[in-house]
């Protein structure tokens, strides 16, 4: 890749923050979501709502302040009327976003590398909860990335308790959807019996790491000893294969060091919503860059 193109790409990024052309479709979308509604009808299109949760997400703007961003928007931005705080607060807690509209299509088969993180469900430092010894626990995002595109090809919100191996096969389902998954690469927390036959069954090849003190002679599970030879053995294409488990990280730390590592919402739906929209965006922004 060219970096001028690569430098491009990261210009147009930002373009899509403000691209206002939503307004040329507002009546039209509106009449649409209206079509059929029982009660109050909509005001605001969809479209708008999803542009104004992007850059609170980016900017991270509480919801007045977003009221305030808009306001002043409006006074350059003809058609544009201002919701209140409350009304972005309830429609974008509400908004029903296409996971699919920002994922790069892959015609050929793929590893999906696996992962997850802790997000915080305050903005408290860590000072305060010592000091007041205040414990409000933490959320666990779980990923699986496509490593041709670095995209979330899959994504699952969990409680902090729920271990990461029990999500693979979830994982890996709602991946498949998606994509042709030809393996799936995950570190030692996803290895189980139970991981290794079902990727098996569906003729994927696991490159998860096997933990250190497992035995040579693993009975009922010849995937899993396979695995275990081949990182006893010091295979190159082994490690190859499993390094490419970077790219789970680096989407993490792409989305903390953007979004944050936290989340604003005060409910467990919102939250999941919250992060539904982040995945979105990185998809979206991760996208453009793939296709410059």
């Amino acid at each position: 890749m060219k970096w001028s193109v690569y430098n491009d790409s990261l210009v147009r990024r930002g373009e899509v923050l403000l691209d206002f052309s939503i307004l040329e479709g507002w009546d039209d979308e509106v009449e649409l979501m209206n079509s059929g509604r029982m009660g109050r009808p909509f005001t605001y299109p969809d479209s708008l709502i999803r542009l104004l949760a992007s850059i609170r997400l980016l900017f991270h703007l509480p919801y007045r302040q977003l009221e305030g961003f808009t306001s002043g928007l409006s006074k350059y931005v003809e058609g544009l009327t201002v919701p209140d705080y409350t009304t972005l607060d309830r429609r974008v807690n509400s908004l029903d976003l296409n996971f699919d509209e920002a994922l790069t299509v892959s015609s050929e088969p793929v590893y999906v590398a696996l992962d997850s993180t802790g997000i915080k469900v305050h903005n408290s430092g860590d000072w305060i909860r010592r000091r007041f010894k205040v414990r409000k626990g933490y959320l666990k995002v779980h990923i699986a990335v496509n490593v041709e595109t670095k995209q979330i090809v899959a994504f699952e919100v969990t409680r902090e308790y729920v271990h990461d191996g029990t999500r693979l096969e979830n994982l890996v389902e709602e991946s498949s959807k998606r994509v042709e998954v030809k393996g799936v690469i995950g570190d030692g927390a996803y290895d189980s019996r139970r991981n290794f036959n079902m990727l098996d069954e569906k003729g994927m090849e696991p490159v998860i790491k096997v933990r250190g003190n497992a035995v040579k002679r693993l009975r009922g599970c010849p995937a899993r000893r396979e695995a275990l030879t081949m990182q006893r053995n010091g295979s190159e294409e082994w490690r190859r294969k499993y390094g490419l488990r970077w790219m789970a990280e680096s989407a993490f730390s792409w989305m903390k060091r953007v979004f944050g590592e936290y989340v604003t919402a005060k409910n467990f739906e919102n939250m999941v919503r919250e992060t539904t929209m982040k995945v979105f965006l990185y998809n979206l922004l991760i996208g453009m860059t793939r296709t410059a």
